[in-house]
């Protein structure tokens, strides 16, 4: 893949985060998808900025994770129209999401406070180490000092997510770096408890992807690794098995349309194998001119089933819409076909994508809960002017083998409500769900009507969370698994955010 003519075309938008203030956390009803009233949502966060640089009110693209009672989201706060935000924004609650401090990650931009040397920030992405009881939010550094590099940056909470350092180095090797993501490894009796992986690619080397870990809670960071066979990609998402196994799912550039990829570490961290194919993407273009691909939703449960979501058209007839489709490993090597999660009926002319995939880590293989957030329209044939943005919600007991109803969480929103960028209106490359307990919290972007030319576009997640439900959808089937499309349709762009 060519580097992108400007480095800022490839990047993700994301949320604000700084020192922290209780924000007037706002709820909002979402009117009804059927005659089941719709989960009420609670506003975690808004956008404080007020810079003519960027858009407001506008925060997208979410990340969050869940250990024990506290819950982090994290965020992209001002979005400029050609890449990066304001800043990164946080929300924090300890008490298994009945309440939530919310702010702004400090000494990152000229609009934080302190300020920092980075002149935009991107793609959040929320861990915790257990061994040192560290939470990390790792994110990109646009620009530092008016430079054209883009760096890869952790912020670090030692109080258990209310406050954030200054950015710390994990790689700032000149390069145009992009989507990273971060994970540690939390169980005791692993060999390489304590360690922390972040996966990003350099875009300055064709999306090369990279691997660095961190063996002290996030404070320093090793050297960026290959793979063993030097593949490219874009928006890895690690997980650790019991065992200390680190497996990356990634969306793989295999394939004339690309592909969903995979690659392990059994060392800690010390080497990586070669990326393999786990399949091919089939993938339909999303109507309307909004941001949206292929990126996986990745998630691993309590035995080391790892499980990924992701957009996909192969049950649909000639491709004509998405589906989301899960596949599974217990290795990362050996995966499982994909199964498309029934959320609407095949043929229904409903198009899914971007989905956020949790597992309730305290749960495994036939009782595993699964919940699945994403953005849905009602209608694949829409267009800029007439398509309505949904999200919607749906849940396993079962590991997956049978699903809920589905639920719409918020919408319909017209895209003209979206920030704007020039890869097309955008609420987020990727979104996210975590579990806290029973109840599994989707962090979302819902948005109302602009006022003249300000956003109404904020982080959103379900006041109290929502149960995991074990019935089949009747209405729809359980998974289905059968004969694909075996034709993609889709020739993803030379530059992929």
């Amino acid at each position: 893949m060519a580097a992108s003519a400007s480095p800022i075309r490839r990047l993700r938008a994301g949320l604000a985060l700084a020192l922290g203030s209780t924000l007037a956390l706002a709820m909002i009803a979402i009117p009804p998808a059927s005659a089941k009233a719709a989960p009420r949502l609670l506003q975690l966060s808004s956008d404080p900025y007020t810079n003519t640089t960027s858009q407001h009110q506008t925060e997208v693209e979410p990340d969050t994770y869940a250990f024990g009672s506290t819950i982090v989201a994290a965020v992209q706060v001002g979005r400029f129209f050609d890449g990066g935000a304001s800043n990164i924004g946080f929300a924090t609650s300890t008490d298994g999401g009945k309440t939530w401090t919310d702010g702004f990650l400090p000494a990152t931009t000229p609009f934080s406070t302190p300020s920092g040397v980075y002149q935009r920030l991107s793609d959040p992405s929320v861990a915790f180490d257990a061994r040192d009881n560290v939470w990390l939010i790792s994110y990109l550094g646009l620009f530092p000092n008016g430079s054209s590099a883009v760096d890869v940056i952790v912020s670090r909470s030692t109080d258990g997510g209310l406050t954030w350092s200054a950015p710390v180095i994990v790689n700032a090797s000149g390069d145009f770096n992009d989507k990273n993501w971060t994970v540690c490894d939390n169980t005791a009796s692993s060999p390489f408890y304590g360690n922390c992986y972040t996966e990003f690619d350099d875009n300055t080397f064709a999306d090369l992807i990279h691997m660095s870990t961190s063996t002290n809670g996030g404070e320093t960071w090793g050297p960026a690794l290959s793979t063993h066979n030097s593949a490219h990609g874009i928006g890895g998402q690690p997980v650790v098995q019991p065992s200390g196994k680190v497996v990356v799912p990634i969306d793989g550039f295999a394939g004339r349309a690309g592909s969903l990829m995979a690659f392990t570490s059994g060392d800690g961290g010390a080497s990586w194998s070669n990326a393999i194919i786990v399949t091919l993407h089939q993938f339909a273009p999303i109507s309307g001119n909004l941001r949206s691909g292929t990126l996986p939703s990745a998630e691993v449960d309590a035995s080391g089933t790892v499980y990924v979501a992701f957009p996909d058209c192969r049950f649909e007839v000639k491709c004509a819409a998405n589906d989301i489709v899960i596949t599974t490993s217990s290795d990362g090597v050996t995966w499982t076909d994909p199964a498309r999660v029934p959320a609407d009926a095949i043929g229904s002319g409903v198009d899914h994508f971007i989905p956020g995939l949790a597992v309730d880590p305290s749960t495994s293989g036939s009782g595993a809960h699964l919940g699945l957030v994403y953005y849905f329209y009602p209608s694949v044939d829409c267009t800029a002017s007439t398509c309505q943005l949904d999200v919607g919600f749906i849940s396993s007991a079962n590991g997956g083998a049978t699903w809920s109803a589905s639920q719409q969480l918020a919408g319909p929103m017209p895209l003209s409500w979206l920030a704007n960028t020039n890869q097309g209106r955008m609420v987020g490359d990727y979104m996210s769900t975590s579990f806290v307990g029973g109840p599994a919290f989707p962090a979302l972007i819902s948005a109302n009507a602009p006022s003249d030319s300000v956003f109404d576009e904020a982080l959103f997640t379900v006041k109290g969370g929502i149960s995991v439900t074990g019935g089949p959808n009747s209405s729809h089937g359980d998974v289905v698994v059968g004969s694909p499309n075996t034709t993609p349709i889709y020739t993803p762009p030379a530059t992929v955010q």
